[in-house]
Protein backbone atom coordinates (compact mmCIF):
# COMPACT_ATOMS: atom_id res chain seq x y z
CA UNK A 1 0.00 0.00 0.00
CA UNK A 2 1.63 3.46 -0.99
CA UNK A 3 1.49 6.13 2.41
CA UNK A 4 3.22 9.01 2.69
CA UNK A 5 3.01 11.19 5.76
CA UNK A 6 3.41 15.10 4.80
CA UNK A 7 5.18 17.29 7.46
CA UNK A 8 4.45 21.14 7.44
CA UNK A 9 2.49 24.10 8.18
CA UNK A 10 -0.73 22.80 7.07
CA UNK A 11 -3.53 25.00 5.79
CA UNK A 12 -7.01 24.20 3.85
CA UNK A 13 -10.06 26.55 4.21
CA UNK A 14 -13.85 24.84 5.19
CA UNK A 15 -15.52 28.17 3.79
CA UNK A 16 -15.07 31.46 2.52
CA UNK A 17 -13.43 34.31 4.58
CA UNK A 18 -15.66 37.02 5.81
CA UNK A 19 -12.74 39.21 6.46
CA UNK A 20 -9.13 39.23 6.91
CA UNK A 21 -9.73 37.91 10.69
CA UNK A 22 -12.10 34.99 10.07
CA UNK A 23 -10.22 32.16 11.78
CA UNK A 24 -12.96 29.79 11.21
CA UNK A 25 -12.73 29.42 7.61
CA UNK A 26 -9.71 27.67 7.63
CA UNK A 27 -8.17 25.37 9.36
CA UNK A 28 -3.85 25.53 10.65
CA UNK A 29 -1.71 23.47 12.11
CA UNK A 30 1.73 25.00 12.82
CA UNK A 31 3.19 20.94 12.92
CA UNK A 32 0.60 19.74 10.57
CA UNK A 33 0.44 16.25 8.89
CA UNK A 34 -1.29 15.14 5.91
CA UNK A 35 -1.71 11.21 6.04
CA UNK A 36 -1.38 10.21 2.45
CA UNK A 37 -2.59 6.57 1.11
CA UNK A 38 -3.02 5.15 -2.07
CA UNK A 39 -3.47 9.33 -3.55
CA UNK A 40 -5.99 10.05 -0.93
CA UNK A 41 -6.45 11.98 1.78
CA UNK A 42 -6.21 9.47 4.71
CA UNK A 43 -6.03 11.90 7.52
CA UNK A 44 -5.04 15.74 8.52
CA UNK A 45 -4.03 17.42 11.36
CA UNK A 46 -1.07 17.89 14.46
CA UNK A 47 1.38 15.77 13.37
CA UNK A 48 1.44 14.55 16.51
CA UNK A 49 -1.85 13.51 16.88
CA UNK A 50 -1.29 11.71 13.35
CA UNK A 51 1.79 10.16 13.80
CA UNK A 52 1.05 8.44 16.72
CA UNK A 53 -1.61 6.62 14.58
CA UNK A 54 0.73 5.48 11.90
CA UNK A 55 3.49 2.54 11.48
CA UNK A 56 6.93 3.14 12.47
CA UNK A 57 8.83 3.01 9.51
CA UNK A 58 6.04 4.98 7.60
CA UNK A 59 7.95 7.20 5.38
CA UNK A 60 7.55 10.72 5.63
CA UNK A 61 8.22 14.07 3.42
CA UNK A 62 9.16 16.57 5.79
CA UNK A 63 8.22 20.25 4.46
CA UNK A 64 8.89 22.13 7.38
CA UNK A 65 8.99 25.10 7.92
CA UNK A 66 6.72 25.95 3.92
CA UNK A 67 3.22 25.53 4.04
CA UNK A 68 1.24 22.58 2.51
CA UNK A 69 -1.81 23.66 1.07
CA UNK A 70 -4.49 22.11 -1.11
CA UNK A 71 -3.27 21.96 -5.27
CA UNK A 72 -3.89 25.31 -6.74
CA UNK A 73 -7.45 25.22 -9.36
CA UNK A 74 -6.69 27.27 -12.71
CA UNK A 75 -10.53 27.65 -14.20
CA UNK A 76 -9.53 29.10 -17.55
CA UNK A 77 -6.87 28.93 -19.83
CA UNK A 78 -6.03 27.75 -23.26
CA UNK A 79 -3.23 25.31 -24.18
CA UNK A 80 -3.05 25.67 -27.62
CA UNK A 81 -1.88 29.25 -26.70
CA UNK A 82 1.05 28.05 -24.39
CA UNK A 83 3.68 29.80 -27.35
CA UNK A 84 1.71 32.39 -28.05
CA UNK A 85 2.06 34.02 -24.35
CA UNK A 86 3.70 37.73 -24.69
CA UNK A 87 2.40 38.60 -28.13
CA UNK A 88 3.11 41.89 -27.98
CA UNK A 89 0.38 45.31 -28.88
CA UNK A 90 -2.97 44.00 -29.86
CA UNK A 91 -6.97 44.07 -28.20
CA UNK A 92 -8.96 41.10 -27.94
CA UNK A 93 -10.06 40.45 -32.01
CA UNK A 94 -6.58 41.59 -33.54
CA UNK A 95 -4.70 39.35 -31.10
CA UNK A 96 -6.76 36.38 -32.08
CA UNK A 97 -6.23 37.18 -35.91
CA UNK A 98 -2.91 38.30 -35.96
CA UNK A 99 -1.09 35.62 -32.70
CA UNK A 100 -3.76 33.17 -31.45
CA UNK A 101 -5.33 31.46 -34.71
CA UNK A 102 -1.61 31.47 -36.53
CA UNK A 103 -0.99 29.24 -33.53
CA UNK A 104 -3.76 27.04 -32.71
CA UNK A 105 -3.29 25.75 -36.64
CA UNK A 106 -0.35 24.56 -35.55
CA UNK A 107 -1.88 21.73 -33.67
CA UNK A 108 -3.14 20.15 -36.51
CA UNK A 109 0.20 18.20 -36.12
CA UNK A 110 -0.17 15.43 -33.55
CA UNK A 111 3.33 15.53 -32.73
CA UNK A 112 3.42 19.39 -31.85
CA UNK A 113 0.40 19.66 -30.37
CA UNK A 114 1.47 16.27 -27.69
CA UNK A 115 4.73 18.61 -27.38
CA UNK A 116 2.80 21.70 -26.22
CA UNK A 117 0.50 19.88 -24.01
CA UNK A 118 3.03 18.11 -22.33
CA UNK A 119 4.87 21.60 -21.64
CA UNK A 120 1.63 23.53 -20.68
CA UNK A 121 1.10 20.33 -17.87
CA UNK A 122 4.68 21.23 -16.46
CA UNK A 123 3.75 24.52 -16.85
CA UNK A 124 0.90 24.36 -14.34
CA UNK A 125 2.73 21.77 -12.10
CA UNK A 126 5.60 23.95 -11.51
CA UNK A 127 3.45 27.05 -10.88
CA UNK A 128 1.37 24.53 -7.92
CA UNK A 129 -1.61 24.22 -10.18
CA UNK A 130 -2.79 20.37 -9.84
CA UNK A 131 -6.06 20.92 -12.42
CA UNK A 132 -7.14 23.17 -14.85
CA UNK A 133 -9.88 23.70 -16.85
CA UNK A 134 -8.75 24.66 -20.19
CA UNK A 135 -9.65 24.65 -24.06
CA UNK A 136 -7.85 22.73 -26.84
CA UNK A 137 -7.83 23.57 -30.49
CA UNK A 138 -10.83 22.66 -33.45
CA UNK A 139 -8.56 19.57 -34.14
CA UNK A 140 -9.61 16.56 -32.23
CA UNK A 141 -5.70 15.39 -31.95
CA UNK A 142 -5.52 18.54 -29.78
CA UNK A 143 -7.56 16.79 -27.20
CA UNK A 144 -6.30 13.74 -27.31
CA UNK A 145 -2.59 15.06 -26.51
CA UNK A 146 -3.80 16.96 -23.65
CA UNK A 147 -5.71 14.08 -22.10
CA UNK A 148 -2.97 11.97 -22.41
CA UNK A 149 -0.45 14.28 -21.27
CA UNK A 150 -2.81 14.70 -17.96
CA UNK A 151 -3.39 11.04 -17.72
CA UNK A 152 0.59 10.82 -18.06
CA UNK A 153 0.92 12.69 -14.87
CA UNK A 154 -1.98 11.65 -12.72
CA UNK A 155 -4.05 14.94 -13.51
CA UNK A 156 -7.30 15.92 -12.88
CA UNK A 157 -7.92 17.85 -15.98
CA UNK A 158 -11.27 19.39 -17.40
CA UNK A 159 -10.67 20.41 -21.15
CA UNK A 160 -12.90 20.27 -24.97
CA UNK A 161 -12.50 20.85 -28.73
CA UNK A 162 -12.99 23.97 -29.90
CA UNK A 163 -16.03 24.45 -32.09
CA UNK A 164 -16.15 27.03 -34.15
CA UNK A 165 -17.65 27.48 -37.82
CA UNK A 166 -17.51 30.64 -38.76
CA UNK A 167 -15.38 34.05 -38.23
CA UNK A 168 -11.96 32.23 -38.32
CA UNK A 169 -9.69 30.56 -40.60
CA UNK A 170 -11.04 28.11 -42.64
CA UNK A 171 -7.93 25.73 -41.24
CA UNK A 172 -9.07 26.08 -37.48
CA UNK A 173 -13.29 25.54 -39.02
CA UNK A 174 -15.61 22.86 -38.11
CA UNK A 175 -19.25 22.44 -39.53
CA UNK A 176 -22.16 21.81 -37.07
CA UNK A 177 -22.29 18.33 -37.60
CA UNK A 178 -18.70 17.89 -37.77
CA UNK A 179 -18.51 19.75 -33.64
CA UNK A 180 -20.75 17.65 -33.07
CA UNK A 181 -19.75 14.60 -33.78
CA UNK A 182 -16.08 14.87 -33.13
CA UNK A 183 -17.19 16.35 -29.36
CA UNK A 184 -19.06 13.41 -29.24
CA UNK A 185 -16.61 10.99 -30.03
CA UNK A 186 -13.94 12.70 -27.54
CA UNK A 187 -16.72 12.42 -24.42
CA UNK A 188 -17.19 8.78 -25.51
CA UNK A 189 -13.41 8.42 -25.31
CA UNK A 190 -12.54 10.59 -22.45
CA UNK A 191 -15.03 11.70 -20.00
CA UNK A 192 -14.86 9.96 -16.79
CA UNK A 193 -11.49 7.82 -17.89
CA UNK A 194 -8.96 8.38 -15.09
CA UNK A 195 -9.52 11.99 -13.78
CA UNK A 196 -10.16 13.55 -17.37
CA UNK A 197 -13.58 15.45 -17.30
CA UNK A 198 -15.01 16.76 -20.59
CA UNK A 199 -16.21 20.69 -21.51
CA UNK A 200 -18.00 21.04 -24.53
CA UNK A 201 -16.45 24.11 -25.78
CA UNK A 202 -18.35 26.61 -28.41
CA UNK A 203 -15.27 29.28 -28.29
CA UNK A 204 -18.30 32.03 -28.41
CA UNK A 205 -20.81 33.57 -29.92
CA UNK A 206 -18.80 34.74 -32.93
CA UNK A 207 -17.45 32.26 -34.17
CA UNK A 208 -20.41 29.61 -33.71
CA UNK A 209 -23.45 29.99 -36.07
CA UNK A 210 -26.79 29.71 -34.91
CA UNK A 211 -26.52 25.93 -35.98
CA UNK A 212 -23.79 25.40 -34.20
CA UNK A 213 -24.84 26.62 -30.96
CA UNK A 214 -28.16 24.52 -31.78
CA UNK A 215 -25.61 21.49 -31.47
CA UNK A 216 -23.74 22.46 -28.19
CA UNK A 217 -27.66 22.68 -27.36
CA UNK A 218 -28.21 19.21 -28.12
CA UNK A 219 -24.86 18.07 -26.58
CA UNK A 220 -25.06 19.38 -23.22
CA UNK A 221 -28.42 18.04 -23.05
CA UNK A 222 -27.19 14.72 -23.96
CA UNK A 223 -24.71 14.78 -21.45
CA UNK A 224 -25.80 16.89 -18.63
CA UNK A 225 -22.38 16.34 -16.44
CA UNK A 226 -19.75 17.14 -18.67
CA UNK A 227 -18.88 21.07 -18.51
CA UNK A 228 -19.55 23.79 -21.08
CA UNK A 229 -16.90 26.79 -21.51
CA UNK A 230 -17.19 29.93 -23.60
CA UNK A 231 -16.34 33.40 -23.50
CA UNK A 232 -18.95 36.26 -22.58
CA UNK A 233 -18.25 40.24 -22.07
CA UNK A 234 -14.73 40.51 -22.58
CA UNK A 235 -14.07 43.03 -25.12
CA UNK A 236 -16.75 45.95 -26.13
CA UNK A 237 -15.67 45.41 -30.05
CA UNK A 238 -16.57 41.17 -29.02
CA UNK A 239 -20.01 42.59 -27.60
CA UNK A 240 -20.76 44.83 -30.38
CA UNK A 241 -19.89 42.03 -33.46
CA UNK A 242 -21.47 39.41 -30.71
CA UNK A 243 -24.95 41.11 -30.49
CA UNK A 244 -24.88 41.98 -34.28
CA UNK A 245 -24.76 38.42 -35.18
CA UNK A 246 -27.71 37.45 -33.10
CA UNK A 247 -29.60 40.22 -33.14
CA UNK A 248 -33.05 38.53 -31.64
CA UNK A 249 -30.97 38.20 -28.31
CA UNK A 250 -31.76 40.74 -25.63
CA UNK A 251 -27.84 41.17 -24.65
CA UNK A 252 -25.02 38.69 -25.21
CA UNK A 253 -25.74 36.84 -22.36
CA UNK A 254 -29.22 36.04 -23.74
CA UNK A 255 -27.26 34.44 -26.70
CA UNK A 256 -26.35 31.73 -24.37
CA UNK A 257 -29.66 31.72 -22.32
CA UNK A 258 -32.09 31.32 -25.68
CA UNK A 259 -29.65 28.10 -26.32
CA UNK A 260 -29.93 26.45 -22.90
CA UNK A 261 -25.91 26.92 -22.77
CA UNK A 262 -26.05 28.32 -19.03
CA UNK A 263 -26.25 26.21 -16.18
CA UNK A 264 -24.23 24.94 -12.75
CA UNK A 265 -21.40 23.65 -15.35
CA UNK A 266 -20.81 26.41 -17.27
CA UNK A 267 -17.54 28.83 -16.95
CA UNK A 268 -17.85 31.84 -18.92
CA UNK A 269 -14.83 33.53 -19.42
CA UNK A 270 -14.33 37.21 -18.21
CA UNK A 271 -17.81 38.68 -17.37
CA UNK A 272 -16.36 42.47 -17.63
CA UNK A 273 -19.24 44.52 -19.30
CA UNK A 274 -22.29 42.64 -18.15
CA UNK A 275 -25.84 44.63 -17.13
CA UNK A 276 -27.29 43.78 -13.95
CA UNK A 277 -30.11 41.98 -15.52
CA UNK A 278 -27.10 39.77 -17.20
CA UNK A 279 -25.63 39.21 -13.87
CA UNK A 280 -28.89 37.63 -12.16
CA UNK A 281 -29.42 35.64 -14.87
CA UNK A 282 -25.78 33.94 -13.86
CA UNK A 283 -27.24 33.74 -10.48
CA UNK A 284 -30.61 32.00 -11.52
CA UNK A 285 -28.93 29.33 -14.01
CA UNK A 286 -25.42 29.27 -11.34
CA UNK A 287 -23.36 30.11 -14.25
CA UNK A 288 -19.92 30.89 -12.91
CA UNK A 289 -18.36 34.25 -14.34
CA UNK A 290 -14.57 33.49 -14.35
CA UNK A 291 -12.02 36.43 -13.08
CA UNK A 292 -9.19 36.65 -15.73
CA UNK A 293 -7.43 39.68 -14.16
CA UNK A 294 -3.82 39.60 -15.89
CA UNK A 295 -5.44 38.70 -19.47
CA UNK A 296 -7.92 41.51 -18.56
CA UNK A 297 -5.46 43.87 -17.84
CA UNK A 298 -3.02 42.71 -20.91
CA UNK A 299 -5.55 43.51 -23.81
CA UNK A 300 -6.70 46.16 -22.07
CA UNK A 301 -9.94 44.69 -21.77
CA UNK A 302 -11.59 46.11 -18.46
CA UNK A 303 -12.09 45.32 -15.31
CA UNK A 304 -14.27 42.25 -13.32
CA UNK A 305 -16.39 43.69 -10.81
CA UNK A 306 -16.63 41.31 -8.10
CA UNK A 307 -18.58 43.22 -5.72
CA UNK A 308 -21.66 43.50 -8.46
CA UNK A 309 -21.47 39.51 -8.74
CA UNK A 310 -21.19 38.90 -4.96
CA UNK A 311 -24.50 41.61 -4.67
CA UNK A 312 -26.43 39.85 -7.31
CA UNK A 313 -26.03 35.90 -5.84
CA UNK A 314 -23.58 35.08 -8.50
CA UNK A 315 -20.98 32.57 -8.93
CA UNK A 316 -16.97 33.51 -9.77
CA UNK A 317 -13.94 32.07 -10.27
CA UNK A 318 -10.44 32.73 -10.73
CA UNK A 319 -8.12 31.88 -13.38
CA UNK A 320 -4.98 32.60 -15.25
CA UNK A 321 -6.54 32.62 -19.22
CA UNK A 322 -2.90 32.12 -20.37
CA UNK A 323 -2.29 33.21 -23.11
CA UNK A 324 -3.57 36.66 -23.02
CA UNK A 325 -2.67 35.94 -19.23
CA UNK A 326 0.60 36.76 -18.73
CA UNK A 327 1.78 34.12 -16.35
CA UNK A 328 0.92 30.42 -15.26
CA UNK A 329 0.97 31.17 -11.48
CA UNK A 330 -1.84 31.63 -9.89
CA UNK A 331 -0.12 33.65 -7.14
CA UNK A 332 0.62 36.09 -10.06
CA UNK A 333 -2.83 35.98 -11.09
CA UNK A 334 -3.84 36.93 -7.68
CA UNK A 335 -1.66 39.46 -7.63
CA UNK A 336 -3.16 40.76 -10.38
CA UNK A 337 -6.74 40.44 -9.46
CA UNK A 338 -6.31 42.65 -5.91
CA UNK A 339 -4.82 45.43 -7.79
CA UNK A 340 -8.08 45.11 -10.86
CA UNK A 341 -10.30 45.48 -7.41
CA UNK A 342 -8.44 47.70 -5.57
CA UNK A 343 -8.61 50.08 -8.46
CA UNK A 344 -12.52 49.67 -8.00
CA UNK A 345 -12.48 50.57 -4.40
CA UNK A 346 -13.05 46.81 -3.85
CA UNK A 347 -10.80 44.86 -1.45
CA UNK A 348 -9.31 41.09 -1.59
CA UNK A 349 -7.84 39.93 1.55
CA UNK A 350 -4.90 37.57 1.24
CA UNK A 351 -6.93 34.73 2.75
CA UNK A 352 -9.82 35.44 0.39
CA UNK A 353 -7.28 34.88 -2.30
CA UNK A 354 -6.16 31.71 -0.82
CA UNK A 355 -9.45 30.45 -0.91
CA UNK A 356 -10.29 31.33 -4.29
CA UNK A 357 -7.24 29.62 -5.70
CA UNK A 358 -8.24 26.47 -3.68
CA UNK A 359 -11.67 25.75 -2.46
CA UNK A 360 -13.36 28.10 -4.05
CA UNK A 361 -12.41 27.92 -7.67
CA UNK A 362 -12.97 23.59 -6.29
CA UNK A 363 -16.48 24.93 -5.14
CA UNK A 364 -17.10 27.08 -8.93
CA UNK A 365 -16.53 24.02 -10.34
CA UNK A 366 -18.51 21.05 -7.93
CA UNK A 367 -15.60 19.17 -7.07
CA UNK A 368 -15.03 20.49 -3.80
CA UNK A 369 -15.45 16.37 -2.44
CA UNK A 370 -12.63 15.70 -4.57
CA UNK A 371 -10.00 18.85 -5.04
CA UNK A 372 -9.55 22.38 -3.42
CA UNK A 373 -9.79 21.05 0.57
CA UNK A 374 -7.53 18.18 2.61
CA UNK A 375 -10.10 16.57 4.23
CA UNK A 376 -10.14 12.68 4.50
CA UNK A 377 -11.24 11.22 0.94
CA UNK A 378 -9.71 14.06 -1.05
CA UNK A 379 -7.76 13.55 -3.47
CA UNK A 380 -4.10 13.94 -2.50
CA UNK A 381 -3.27 16.97 -4.91
CA UNK A 382 -0.95 19.41 -2.71
CA UNK A 383 1.39 22.22 -3.03
CA UNK A 384 4.26 22.50 -0.84
CA UNK A 385 4.72 26.78 -0.87
CA UNK A 386 7.80 28.58 0.21
CA UNK A 387 7.43 31.89 1.67
CA UNK A 388 11.06 32.78 1.36
CA UNK A 389 11.51 31.61 -1.90
CA UNK A 390 13.18 34.58 -3.76
CA UNK A 391 15.87 36.55 -1.61
CA UNK A 392 13.43 40.10 -1.75
CA UNK A 393 10.51 37.64 -0.09
CA UNK A 394 12.63 36.30 2.65
CA UNK A 395 14.49 39.70 3.62
CA UNK A 396 10.04 40.71 4.10
CA UNK A 397 9.15 37.66 5.51
CA UNK A 398 11.57 38.89 8.64
CA UNK A 399 9.19 41.18 9.65
CA UNK A 400 6.01 39.39 8.86
CA UNK A 401 4.29 38.56 11.98
CA UNK A 402 1.15 36.50 10.98
CA UNK A 403 -0.34 33.91 8.68
CA UNK A 404 -2.42 36.49 6.54
CA UNK A 405 0.58 38.88 6.55
CA UNK A 406 2.69 36.22 5.40
CA UNK A 407 -0.18 34.88 3.04
CA UNK A 408 -0.33 38.45 1.39
CA UNK A 409 3.65 38.65 0.58
CA UNK A 410 3.65 34.92 -0.88
CA UNK A 411 0.29 36.38 -3.45
CA UNK A 412 2.36 39.96 -4.22
CA UNK A 413 5.75 38.41 -4.77
CA UNK A 414 5.20 34.87 -5.17
CA UNK A 415 5.83 33.21 -8.53
CA UNK A 416 7.08 29.17 -9.78
CA UNK A 417 10.21 29.85 -7.57
CA UNK A 418 7.78 29.76 -4.12
CA UNK A 419 6.30 25.97 -5.16
CA UNK A 420 8.98 23.82 -3.05
CA UNK A 421 6.99 20.61 -4.40
CA UNK A 422 3.61 19.35 -5.73
CA UNK A 423 1.90 16.07 -5.26
CA UNK A 424 -0.55 14.63 -7.45
CA UNK A 425 -2.04 12.16 -5.92
CA UNK A 426 0.66 11.86 -3.46
CA UNK A 427 2.91 11.38 -5.80
CA UNK A 428 5.89 13.78 -6.00
CA UNK A 429 5.92 15.81 -9.07
CA UNK A 430 8.38 18.69 -8.96
CA UNK A 431 11.21 18.11 -11.72
CA UNK A 432 10.31 14.32 -11.91
CA UNK A 433 8.33 14.99 -15.51
CA UNK A 434 9.44 16.63 -18.09
CA UNK A 435 9.34 16.61 -22.42
CA UNK A 436 11.80 15.75 -24.20
CA UNK A 437 12.21 17.87 -27.15
CA UNK A 438 14.63 17.61 -30.61
CA UNK A 439 16.95 20.60 -30.91
CA UNK A 440 13.86 21.78 -33.81
CA UNK A 441 11.34 21.83 -30.86
CA UNK A 442 9.72 18.68 -32.19
CA UNK A 443 8.73 16.28 -29.58
CA UNK A 444 10.68 12.96 -28.52
CA UNK A 445 8.90 11.39 -26.09
CA UNK A 446 7.99 11.99 -21.83
CA UNK A 447 10.14 11.01 -19.63
CA UNK A 448 10.30 10.61 -15.81
CA UNK A 449 12.69 10.39 -13.31
CA UNK A 450 12.44 8.11 -10.44
CA UNK A 451 12.25 9.02 -6.95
Amino acid sequence: MNELLIRGRVLTFVDEPQGIDDTASYRYFEDGAVFVRTGKVAAIGDYSDVRKHLAADVKIADHRPHLVLPGLIDTHLHYPQTQAIASYGAQLLEWLNTYIFVEEQKLAGPEHAAFIAGRFMDELLSNGTTTAVAYCSVHTQSVDAYFTAAEQRGMLMVGGKVMMDRNAPEALRDTPLQGYDETKRLIDKWHGRGRALYAISPRFAITSTPEQMDMSRALVREHPDCYVQTHLSENKDEIAFATSLYPDAKDYTDIYARYDLLGRKTLLGHCIYLSDREISVLAETGSVGVFCPTSNLFLGSGLFDRDRFDRLGARWSVATDVGAGTSFSMLETMDEAYKVLHLQGQRLSPLNSFYRMTLGNARALDLEDRIGSLHAGADADIVVLDSNGKSAMELRMRTAKSLAEELFILQTMGDDRCVAEVYVAGTPMKGRIGTVAAADGSIVGIQRETA
